[in-house]
C-alpha cells in the first residue's frame, strides 16, 4: 500500500486545513501557494488515482463530481467564473500525485493568466 497523499492526510485531519466544501466522494480546500485571487483545490477522497488522465478512465463519474464541485466553489468564492487546471506529470508541474483540480478566479488578468 502507498504512502497517504497530502490531501489523504489533510482529510483524515492529521495535517490542519480548512475544507470549505465536501460532497461524499469530493473535496474542497484553499491552496497554500495561491496564484489568483481565489485559488482552491477540489481534490477526490481517494487516492486511487494519480493524475485528471487516469481519473477520466477510471472513473468518469468521479471526475464529472470534482467538476460540479468546482463550479460551486467558484459560485461561492467568486463571481462564477474561472479557470479549471488539472497538473499531469511532473513535467506540467503536478507535484502531488493525488489527482486534483485548481479553481482560479478573480483577476486572472492582473495574474497574467487571462486570455
Amino acid at each position: 500500500m502507498s504512502e497517504p497523499s497530502i490531501f489523504t492526510r489533510i482529510l483524515n485531519g492529521e495535517i490542519p486545513s480548512e475544507i470549505i466544501a465536501e460532497t461524499e466522494d469530493v473535496f474542497a480546500i484553499r491552496d497554500i501557494a495561491p496564484q489568483a485571487p481565489v485559488h482552491l483545490l477540489v481534490i477526490p477522497k481517494t487516492q486511487d488515482y494519480r493524475d485528471v488522465v487516469e481519473l477520466a478512465a477510471g472513473d468518469p463519474a468521479l471526475l464529472a463530481e470534482v467538476v460540479a464541485l468546482a463550479r460551486r466553489v467558484a459560485d461561492e468564492h467568486s463571481d462564477g467564473d474561472f479557470r479549471l487546471i488539472f497538473n499531469t506529470g511532473a513535467g506540467a508541474g503536478q507535484t502531488v500525485f493525488h489527482v486534483h483540480a485548481h479553481v482560479l478566479a478573480g483577476g486572472l488578468d492582473e495574474a497574467g493568466l487571462g486570455g
